[in-house]
């Protein structure tokens, strides 16, 4: 990476999900908008990331993971880093899970497969602080989940 490259970084972005694939798809494209991408490969190994000092921007979480789920997940972020922007990420489009995910603090739910572009407006809400500021807290949610 050059100097220039690095300099147009906009902001670092923890990838939790237990997919190889979906973890290598979502770098790719947080990479291509010019995002720092660290990946874990569960709920357990994201919160160690954490445990140690390292604060990313935004975290994109998986739902359905083995072990600690993601609202498990969610629920330690938030005793752990109350302010850290989340991302929630599942296959399943269930408003009572969208619902779960908001009252823990989670600032959108993306359905999988995850949209490029509906990415990049969850991204850019969470990084301007805008999703926080919405008179409805399931708004900027939902409208991005199809």
């Amino acid at each position: 990476m050059t100097c220039t490259e690095k300099d147009q970084l906009r902001a670092t972005v923890l990838v939790i999900d237990d997919s190889p694939e979906v973890r290598r798809y979502l770098r790719l494209v947080l990479e291509t908008d010019h995002y720092r991408v660290e990946v874990a490969a569960n709920g357990e190994s994201g919160l160690e990331r954490l445990r140690t000092g390292w604060t990313p921007s935004v975290v994109l979480l998986d739902m359905q993971m083995p072990g600690m789920d993601g609202l498990q997940t969610l629920r330690h972020l938030r005793e752990l880093l109350p302010e850290l922007k989340v991302i929630m990420c599942s296959s399943q489009d269930d408003p009572e899970l969208i619902r779960q995910a908001i009252l823990l603090g989670a600032q959108a739910y993306l359905v999988k497969p995850v949209r490029h572009l509906y990415l990049s407006a969850a991204l850019e809400r969470c990084l301007s602080g805008q999703s926080a500021a919405s008179p409805n807290p399931l708004a900027p949610a939902l409208e991005m989940t199809h």
